[in-house]
């Protein structure tokens, strides 16, 4: 008989005030877009960040969509991207006819091994996309080194990673641009939504207008022409008032958000890491430069079997545990780019024995520990 789920793996929380700021939003009689909650979250995020320019979008989605317009990727260009990775950030290039190269992960931080990235480089490289896995950040001095040679953009996918840090600087600041992502499995939620942000001041410009719709709307907006047009390649990537009223509403309680992730991820470590690691289960590694954002909290099982075995077994108990991705590369539309099987093997490796644990910003201590008590009982029934 199957148990009912008593504790998901992840649940949207409200914050504070998003429905009062969604009833202001609507009383103002401007829902569209890029009102004043918009700006709001514009001026928060490049003052937290230390970024030229944010966009709100309707996605990360959309946002790897618009850094593919502005770097003006053409069919048969190639794209570094990892393989451990989610689908967009992929798709965003071969949407522009990009050939993605995938480069394997670090077994560590499960990041893109910068160490093979000076062997996918060559002429038809037109841009490199690290991933911050886990919020967790990819070394970025050696991305930025191996891509300077031959001015190749560096465009961040920092879904995971909103105000984590790399070296004391903020994830997002490095690459000429970075993405962000407020889905609601995020630390920062708006339901769906994103954001652009820009680094290279040369690329502002035409960022309002792809995501105007390829038209000169913006500047109308602020009065520096007296009608706008069609003027460029774009499309429908701003998020209404009301996706930026809820996501201001979380941007409120950012310091109380953070806080209490950091006590989960924190409380999960204290609790697994010595009784887990002791039996050849692995958990997240955070280098000393990193300063993560406490996104998610993973075991990484001996075996296949034995990460299914887990799954169940919590499952059982009315927990529900899930796996992440699934290598790229040996999907059917990767195959068909040319990946095959020992391409990338630390993905492949990792991928098949990677379990994430429950984890929202009111997860109760109570419901953790019954998750930790959970994963050590069926660690104590293990042959």
């Amino acid at each position: 008989m199957d148990v009912p789920i008593r504790i998901h793996f992840n649940r949207p929380c409200f914050a504070g005030k998003e429905l009062a700021y969604i009833a202001q939003a609507i009383e103002s009689g401007k829902i569209s877009g890029d009102g004043s909650f918009t700006k709001r979250c514009h001026e928060f995020l490049e003052r937290e960040l230390g970024v030229r320019k944010v966009l709100l979008t309707t996605s990360c989605t959309h946002a790897l969509e618009m850094a593919a317009l502005l770097l003006n990727i053409e069919p048969d260009d190639e794209v570094i991207v990892p393989s451990f990775t989610f689908v967009s950030t992929v798709n965003a290039f071969a949407l522009r006819g990009a050939r993605p190269i995938f480069c394997d992960i670090r077994a560590d931080t499960l990041n893109l091994d910068e160490a093979i990235l000076p062997s996918l480089i060559n002429d038809r490289t037109r841009a490199i996309v690290p991933v911050h896995y886990g919020s967790v950040g990819c070394a970025m001095e050696s991305i930025l080194e191996a891509a300077g040679p031959r001015k190749i953009p560096v465009v961040e996918d920092n879904a995971h990673g909103l105000f984590a840090k790399y070296r004391g600087r903020t994830l997002g600041s490095f690459g000429a641009m970075a993405t962000l992502s407020f889905h609601e499995t995020k630390n920062f939620i708006a339901g769906e939504g994103g954001a652009l942000l820009i680094n290279d001041e040369r690329l502002i410009e035409r960022a309002e207008i792809i995501r105007e719709k390829g038209t000169n709307r913006a500047k109308f907006f602020r009065g520096e022409i007296d009608k706008y047009t069609w003027v460029d390649l774009g499309s429908s990537y701003l998020p209404s008032e009301l996706i930026a009223a809820f996501l201001w509403g979380q941007f409120e309680f950012r310091d109380k958000i953070q806080s209490f992730r950091k006590r989960v991820w924190e409380r999960y470590h204290e609790r697994l890491k010595d009784r887990v690691e002791a039996r050849g289960i692995r958990t997240p590694c955070v280098p000393a430069e990193c300063e993560q954002a406490y996104h998610l909290y993973y075991l990484l099982l001996p075996s296949l079997a034995e990460r299914q075995s887990l799954i169940a077994f919590l499952r059982s108990r009315g927990i529900l545990s899930v796996f992440h991705y699934v290598p790229l590369h040996l999907s059917p539309m990767g195959k068909r780019f040319g990946g095959k099987e020992g391409d990338c093997p630390v993905t492949e490796h990792v991928s098949d024995r990677l379990l994430r644990l429950p984890f929202y910003n009111d997860l109760s201590e109570a419901d953790q520990d019954f998750v930790i008590e959970s994963v050590l009982a069926w660690l104590d029934g293990r042959k």
